[in-house]
């Protein structure tokens, strides 16, 4: 029989300290009165001074409350019925549908041992060029999306959930407005993978302390599918609110602050979540592609600057587009000289080229005149941005490499794109003439 604790001293917020002992970190208890009960979670331990924040906030609390402590962490049911579901951040049923019900596993356990992990080496394509291309990404990475409110992060988390080549699609929304919520829903249901899509959901009117669940149960889920031998991809959005919901309640609690009055182990709690990412050996892959709003474009911001050094690389979103300077995937060496002979070559000189048409644009600016090498660099660049930095360009890898075949073609020789001769040779493309012979000759033959 369970033993029941009446003690509750304080009431802060979503929080509350009652006087218990022989209670765990991360336990979870439960909170009855006459009204009814709520479920809450042991979040720090001060001798018999226990700190529980309840999910479902404190309005109705009171101190003569009963608690009743459970003895076991947060779980979240495991099963193939989740696929095509929609819950919140306390992992109840958002779709109307009814809850699920299977064998139960923890959430907020530790990260796999990094023995027991494989060295990450196969692209996960996303029909994006700026990613595939210059950027790849890989399974079993960790990967941030740096972008400023008001770009379309969302857009392009959402665009890469719908074409990534993942078996499993997991959705953590943190802070989501509803129509940021119903327009995942709907790419994702228009694209024909809400079928094999999870998502957990917790928007800007949920109770803060929800927000904090929502990675955790993402990530839990998705490590029991890629044990399973799936590829699971999880997409979490925005990681800048789960950031701001750590620092409210450690402000409740009153600890003392630290930069920015962000909690003392932001890195430490970012990093139990992203160091999730894993590559099991004779099994699935678990991949992150999270959101990391800058307040201020500033990426000295704590939550971007810890972020950077967990992650392996990051994404810069800024005017629609990814730029090719400061986005960073640390593992693209890993595939990209497994994808086709020309990878590396294109990616090395198509962003040589642009950065000197960045420096001709410049002089331009500047008044100074321009050359015939300028003039090529400049239209270059415009066809470059249009074609492939546009996030609307939705073409596979190797349809990719032959189009920046085709801009080289088009603005410059072959001796000035500084890529070896045996590549040029293999790959550079068919003159004008070349190609209407060709057509005549299918005529004639047709």
């Amino acid at each position: 029989m369970r033993k029941y604790y009446d003690e509750i001293t304080r009431i802060a917020g979503n929080v509350i300290t009652v006087n218990a002992t022989g209670v765990g970190y991360d336990e979870l208890a439960i909170i009855t009165n006459e009204k009814g009960s709520s479920l809450a979670q042991v979040i720090r331990l001060e001798g018999t001074q226990v700190n529980l924040q309840v999910f479902a906030g404190t309005q109705g609390v009171s101190t003569g409350d009963r608690v009743q402590f459970l003895h076991k962490p947060m779980q979240v049911p495991f099963t193939d019925d989740l696929l095509g579901r929609i819950f919140n951040g306390a992992g109840l049923p958002r779709d109307n549908r009814p809850a699920v019900e299977a064998k139960r596993v923890d959430i907020g356990s530790p990260a796999v041992n990094p023995v027991r992990r494989l060295m990450p080496d196969k692209m996960v394509e996303t029909g994006i060029p700026m990613i595939d291309i210059f950027n790849s990404l890989v399974e079993s990475q960790k990967l941030p999306i740096f972008s400023v409110a008001g770009e379309p992060y969302n857009e392009l988390l959402a665009r890469v959930g719908l074409q990534a080549n993942a078996d499993i699609i997991i959705l953590g929304g943190m802070g989501l407005r509803h129509d940021d919520y119903l327009k995942f829903k709907n790419t994702f249901d228009e694209g024909g993978v809400l079928g094999r899509t999870i998502m957990f959901v917790h928007t800007a009117a949920d109770p803060v302390v929800e927000c904090l669940l929502v990675p955790d149960l993402c990530l839990a889920v998705g490590e029991q599918f890629a044990l399973l031998g799936k590829k699971v991809l999880v997409l979490l959005t925005d990681m800048t609110a789960f950031s701001d919901a750590l620092k409210e309640i450690a402000i409740t609690m009153e600890q003392i602050p630290s930069n920015r009055g962000y909690p003392g182990d932001l890195y430490t709690q970012l990093a139990r979540r992203y160091e999730k990412a894993v590559d099991f050996e004779d099994s699935g892959s678990l991949t992150i592609l999270a959101c990391v709003t800058m307040p201020g474009d500033d990426v000295t911001h704590p939550v971007p600057d810890n972020t950077g050094y967990i992650t392996e690389g990051q994404f810069y979103l800024r005017n629609g587009r990814i730029e090719p300077f400061g986005s960073l995937s640390r593992l693209k060496q890993q595939v990209n000289g497994k994808t086709r002979d020309d990878h590396r070559a294109i990616m090395d000189a198509c962003i040589q080229l642009y950065a000197l048409c960045r420096e001709s644009r410049e002089k331009r600016d500047m008044g100074f005149e321009m050359s015939n090498w300028d003039s090529k660099l400049l239209r270059y660049g415009e066809m470059f941005e249009t074609r492939i930095m546009d996030l609307a360009v939705n073409i596979p890898l190797f349809e990719a490499l032959d189009r920046c075949w085709e801009m080289l073609a088009e603005c410059f020789e072959p001796s000035e794109i500084g890529i070896r001769r045996s590549i040029i040779e293999a790959h550079w493309p068919k003159s004008l003439e070349e190609k209407e012979e060709k057509k005549e000759e299918e005529l004639v033959t047709a």
